[in-house]
C-alpha cells in the first residue's frame, strides 16, 4: 500500500548491550548472537540497520505485535512510541479519557502519577532504545568504520546521508524527553556500551544540544520533499526547530519566539507543502497521498507492521458503544477512548458545528462524564478511521494502515501565527492568512468562520480545534499555564469531577525509580 516508502527490515538486534542504567527488568535490546561485525560488514547491512532505526518508531519488537518486544517490563501492545507518548500527552488533559483501569492508566486524567508508573516507565526506555538504535548506527558509521569495511564512493555518501538522518531521529526523541522528563541520561554515539553510567544533562543543557545538533545536519539532509516518503530531511529538522523554539521559555527560561518565526517560515515557503483540501481524510488508511500536507510521518502498515500501538491503538480503541466498527474499518472497537466536553465547548454549536474538524459520535454517547470508567459517558471521537480517502478498504481490520504525521503544516501555520503575536516579529497579516487558511478548509468556505484578528486565546483554542489527539495539548496547556493550575479546569481534571488545580510540579513527568535506583547519576525531579 505505501509505495514510495521506506521498507522496515527488520534486525534481531544490532547491538550486544544496552544502556548501563536500564535495569535487568527492562533490557533494552533482546539478547541474540548477532555482532556488529556481521550486520554492518557491507553497504546491505548498513541499508538494513538503518531500516531499523526508523522501524522502531512503527514496531515494538522482532515478531509481529506480540512475543519478542523490543522493551521488557511492559506489556508489548502497549510499548509502541506513539501509543504511550499519546497517553502521556493527552489523557492528562481537557481532550481525552480512558476507561480501561490497567494500573497505572487512570493516574493520568487524575494526575496522580509516580515515578513507578508502568506507563511513563515504558515511555522513557522506549525513547532510550530509539536513541540507543541511533547512536549505534552513527558509531558504526564513523569514517574509521567505513574505511576499515572497504566502504567507500557513492556508498559511504549514502550512509552518510543515513547518519544525518539517525541524528535527527535521535534528536527527535531526546527532544519527547526534553518535553515529558526534562532532565534525561544523555548519551551519544561518543559513549561506548557497557561503558560508565550515562551522565544526567539538565533541560536547558538538552534543549542547546538538540539545537546545535538540527542546525550541524542541515546541510547533509536532503531538500524537502526530495527524500522517500516517512524519511526525515531539511524540512523536518527546520520543523522540530520551529516547534522547541515555541516552547523554549518553558524549557530554558528564556523565550525565543522569533527563531520559532524564523524556522516555521522556513518550512512554509519552501514550496510543496499545501493544505489537504478536506480536514476530515487527514487520517484515513491511504493518507500517504497526503504527503504534500505531512513533513514527516510514522508509516504504518497493516501486513508489515503490525503492532497493537500506533494506528492500530487510534482506529481501535475510541470505537465502542453503538458505533459501527465496519464503517472504521476495524474488525471491532476496543470501547475506550472518547474527550471531554471541553473540547467540544471549543467548537461552536459543539458537536454540530459547521467546523469539520468537530468529528464527534454522539448517538448513545453523554456529553457529560460521571463515569470515566463507562464508556458512553462522554463523546467518541472519530478523526481516525482504517479505511480509504474514497471509502475503500484497507489491507487488514485488524491493524491500521493509517500513517501517523509527526509534523504537518497546519501545525507550522500555527507555530508562526502563535510566536508573532507573541511578539516574535513575523508578519501579523501574514499570520493571520495563515489561520484562515486552516479555518477555510474546516468551514469549506473563504468567510465563514473567517477571523479579523489573532489572540494567543483564541490560538490555543485553534490548536486544540485543529491539532486535538495528535499528541500536542498537554505541551500547549504548559506553555499557556493553563496545565496544573486552577485558572483552566475540565472535567476530572485533578481527579474531581468538576476538575480541580494540581500540584506545580507536574508539569514535569518523574524520571523512573527504576532508573534512579540503578544509576546514582540521576536525580529525582522535583515532588516525586
Amino acid at each position: 500500500m505505501k509505495r514510495n516508502s521506506i521498507k522496515y527490515i527488520t534486525v534481531a538486534a544490532l547491538i550486544a548491550g544496552g544502556l548501563s542504567s536500564c535495569t535487568k527488568k527492562l533490557d533494552l535490546l533482546p539478547t541474540n548472537d548477532v555482532t556488529s561485525a556481521q550486520v554492518y560488514k557491507d553497504t546491505a547491512g548498513y541499508k538494513k540497520a538503518f531500516a531499523k532505526v526508523y522501524a522502531a518508531y512503527a514496531l515494538t519488537g522482532n515478531s509481529g505485535p506480540a512475543g519478542n518486544g523490543d522493551v521488557q517490563g511492559i506489556d508489548e501492545g502497549t510499548s509502541d512510541f506513539f501509543r504511550l507518548m499519546w497517553c502521556a500527552q493527552e489523557l492528562p488533559t481537557d481532550e481525552a479519557v480512558v476507561g480501561w483501569g490497567d494500573v497505572g492508566l487512570p493516574d493520568f486524567h487524575s494526575m496522580t502519577w509516580s515515578s513507578s508508573n508502568t506507563f511513563l516507565t515504558g515511555l522513557y526506555y522506549r525513547c532510550m532504545y530509539q536513541i540507543t538504535l541511533a547512536n549505534d548506527f552513527i558509531r558504526q558509521s564513523s569514517d574509521a568504520n567505513l574505511s576499515s569495511r572497504g566502504i567507500s564512493g557513492a556508498g559511504a555518501d549514502k550512509i552518510r546521508q543515513y547518519v544525518a538522518e539517525a541524528r535527527f531521529l535521535r534528536a527527535y526523541q531526546y527532544s519527547i524527553l526534553m518535553d515529558l522528563f526534562g532532565n534525561p541520561p544523555f548519551v551519544t554515539e561518543a559513549d561506548p556500551l557497557g561503558g560508565p553510567l550515562p551522565k544526567q544533562i539538565s533541560r536547558k543543557d538538552l534543549f542547546t544540544y538538540i539545537e546545535s545538533e538540527l542546525k550541524a545536519i542541515d546541510g547533509t539532509l536532503a531538500a524537502p520533499k526530495s527524500n522517500e516518503y516517512g524519511r526525515a530531511d531539511k524540512a523536518a529538522a527546520w520543523a522540530l526547530l520551529a516547534r522547541i523554539y515555541l516552547n523554549a521559555e518553558v524549557y530554558t527560561g528564556t523565550a525565543q519566539y522569533a527563531n520559532a518565526v524564523t524556522y516555521s517560515k522556513k518550512v512554509i515557503e519552501t514550496g510543496g507543502y499545501t493544505l489537504v483540501s478536506d480536514y476530515t481524510k487527514l487520517m484515513r488508511a491511504d493518507n500517504n497521498l497526503n504527503k504534500n500536507e505531512f513533513i514527516l510521518t510514522i508509516n504504518y502498515d497493516g501486513l508489515h507492521t503490525q503492532s497493537y500501538g500506533g494506528m492500530t491503538f487510534m482506529t481501535h480503541a475510541p470505537v465502542g458503544g453503538s458505533m459501527d466498527a465496519a464503517a472504521f474499518g476495524i474488525a471491532g472497537g476496543w470501547a475506550g477512548l472518547r474527550t471531554t466536553k471541553a473540547l467540544v465547548n471549543l467548537f461552536p454549536d459543539g458537536a454540530s458545528s459547521a467546523d469539520k474538524r468537530a468529528q464527534f459520535y454522539t448517538d448513545g454517547q453523554n456529553i457529560d462524564i460521571n463515569t470515566i470508567s463507562t464508556f458512553t459517558d462522554g463523546y467518541a471521537i472519530t478523526k481516525y478511521k482504517n479505511i480509504k480517502i474514497n471509502g475503500g478498504a484497507a489491507q487488514s481490520k485488524d491493524y491500521a494502515d493509517v500513517d501517523m504525521p509527526i509534523f504537518r503544516l497546519a501545525e507550522q501555520y500555527l507555530i508562526y501565527a502563535e510566536a508573532t503575536t507573541r511578539g516574535g516579529g513575523g508578519d501579523a497579516t501574514a499570520a493571520l492568512g495563515y489561520v484562515n487558511a486552516l479555518r477555510a478548509r474546516a468551514y469549506q468556505s473563504a468567510t465563514n468562520g473567517k477571523l479579523t484578528a489573532l489572540t494567543t486565546d483564541l490560538l490555543l483554542d485553534e490548536r486544540g480545534r485543529e491539532l486535538y489527539w495528535e499528541g500536542f495539548r498537554r505541551t500547549d496547556l504548559i506553555r499557556y499555564k493553563k496545565f496544573v493550575e486552577a485558572t483552566y479546569l475540565w472535567p476530572f481534571k485533578g481527579g474531581s469531577k468538576d476538575g480541580k488545580g494540581v500540584e506545580s510540579f507536574r508539569t514535569l513527568y518523574p524520571i523512573p525509580s527504576a532508573d534512579v535506583t540503578a544509576n546514582p547519576n540521576l536525580k529525582q525531579n522535583t515532588g516525586y
